[in-house]
């Protein structure tokens, strides 16, 4: 079904060409079946119902909370539970009946579906209050991270999205609250654990629901979680004089991005998300797995932000003394997720052996071949430096030879592809990285003027040559009859 904004004009231009005479009246009552004119008002007035329903339940909902708040030190405990339970319970039993409705009730599903997600914040409002009355004391990215995964249990059980969504912003932000004290790599708990490894933990988790929710917001989200909470986990700031811990935790995560696919798990046809394929970040074929494209445009987000920030000189300046002394707060548990994954993406590039052939390379700039290239160079690199061998220069000048490499490369794919996002993303980040490299070393007011005057014209002169050309390009395709 076409949206509803074009079935709106599409009924306004209709009524025009009826009252002009282009179209008779058989016609547009062919239209007005085909796109269902007649119930475009009931649609604005089941949604203006639903927001005011919305609304309503909103206030209801405050004025509640603010008289359980009233009257909460002098309930007793077991009225509070019974509150507490029931509330929970209801919620949710009201929004899985309303979510289980047929098709045709648009709103109610959508109401259901709301009241789950409400439900899934009430489970965390539970917990916090049960530990509160029973004097149970924790840290807060505990409840956050218990609450998250309660949460994802909940989703796998509904296959639902939008629950899967909150449960990793709830672990994800109890990842990071854990960071606020570093007890969390001194103790053994469940939930030390669950810190210590979460890249496995989300791996295992959330990958999984995307497949079983068949959603790239889950999947784009946790490959996210994993690919930063590996790199974070390894703590390369405080193994700084240890070359092959900054080359695990910053070539790791990329190289597992962009050798991930689905039939690493050998998922049947059939059982395999039905969603559209969408063509590789670099363009060229269209890619089988759904979830292919957002984990090797991720990997090259990856690479842009890492090639960038190492090109600044000021990483590469650490006296001896002090990198020697921050290893004695570094820790050896992520070096197990590191194995794990490292194992999974080595399998990953085994399968892609196959596209390295010359031809194949020729046909995109930024492919399987360049990306390894990268990434053997970086990790090269990593190993080679320790602060007890100044090499801060040749460091600098390659991270930045491989930032102007990886601009040209996504620019050039951007004009042979009329690839939208990649080459304006390459044409940003060659700006950032010509205007930080001004701003970074001592260069006077004139040179930074000229820089950035041809950094702004550079941008608009080649923005409207792409945009002419793109649209040239699909002015030129033949139009189907």
């Amino acid at each position: 079904m076409a949206s509803e904004k074009f079935r709106r004009q599409l009924r306004h231009e209709s009524e025009q060409w009826w009252s002009e005479g282009l179209i008779d009246a058989a016609l547009y009552e062919k239209l007005a079946a085909r796109y269902q004119f007649d119930r475009l008002e009931k649609e604005a007035s089941h949604r203006f119902v639903a927001i005011l329903i919305g609304l309503g339940a909103v206030l209801l909902g405050l004025g509640a909370i603010t008289f359980v708040a009233a009257n909460w030190q002098v309930w007793p405990r077991a009225f509070k539970m019974l509150l507490l339970f029931s509330s929970f319970v209801g919620v949710n039993g009201v929004g899985f009946y309303l979510w289980r409705q047929p098709s045709t009730h648009g709103g109610q599903q959508r109401l259901g579906q709301g009241l789950l997600l409400l439900g899934a914040l009430l489970l965390g409002a539970n917990l916090g209050l049960m530990s509160q009355m029973f004097h149970q004391s924790g840290e807060w990215y505990e409840l956050l991270l218990v609450w998250g995964l309660a949460v994802a249990a909940m989703a796998y059980s509904l296959r639902l999205t939008p629950l899967g969504v909150l449960a990793l912003i709830l672990v994800s932000l109890g990842y990071a609250a854990s960071w606020s004290g570093r007890l969390v790599w001194q103790e053994f708990s469940a939930t030390a654990l669950v810190i210590q490894h979460l890249p496995l933990v989300v791996s295992l988790v959330f990958v999984p629901l995307a497949y079983w929710c068949r959603s790239r917001i889950i999947f784009g989200l946790g490959a996210i979680a994993i690919a930063m909470s590996l790199t974070f986990n390894l703590k390369p700031w405080n193994a700084w004089s240890v070359g092959w811990i900054l080359a695990i935790a910053f070539v790791l995560p990329a190289a597992l991005l962009w050798g991930y696919s689905t039939d690493l798990w050998r998922i049947p046809a059939q059982n395999r998300p039905r969603l559209s394929a969408r063509p590789l970040p670099s363009g060229g074929a269209t890619s089988v797995d759904p979830f292919q494209p957002i984990a090797r445009s991720l990997a090259l987000w990856f690479l842009s932000i890492l090639f960038f920030i190492f090109a600044f000189r000021g990483w590469w300046i650490t006296s001896p003394t002090e990198a020697i002394a921050r290893l004695q707060d570094w820790h050896w548990f992520p070096l197990i997720d590191a194995v794990v994954l490292g194992i999974v993406a080595a399998l990953g590039w085994f399968q892609l052996k196959p596209q390295w052939r010359w031809g194949q390379i020729q046909e995109r700039q930024i492919n399987s071949g360049t990306i390894a290239a990268f990434l053997m160079v970086t990790a090269l690199l990593f190993i080679a430096h320790t602060p007890l061998v100044q090499v801060s220069v040749l460091l600098v000048v390659a991270f930045n030879a491989m930032l102007f490499l990886l601009v040209l490369g996504l620019i050039r794919d951007g004009l042979a592809l009329a690839h939208r996002f990649t080459f304006w993303g390459g044409m940003v980040l060659l700006i950032l990285g010509i205007i930080s490299r001004t701003l970074e070393y001592d260069t006077g007011l004139l040179l930074k003027a000229i820089v950035f005057t041809v950094c702004g014209v550079g941008g608009i002169v080649a923005g409207l040559r792409f945009e002419r050309k793109t649209h040239s390009s699909r002015s030129s395709l033949p139009h189907s009859s």
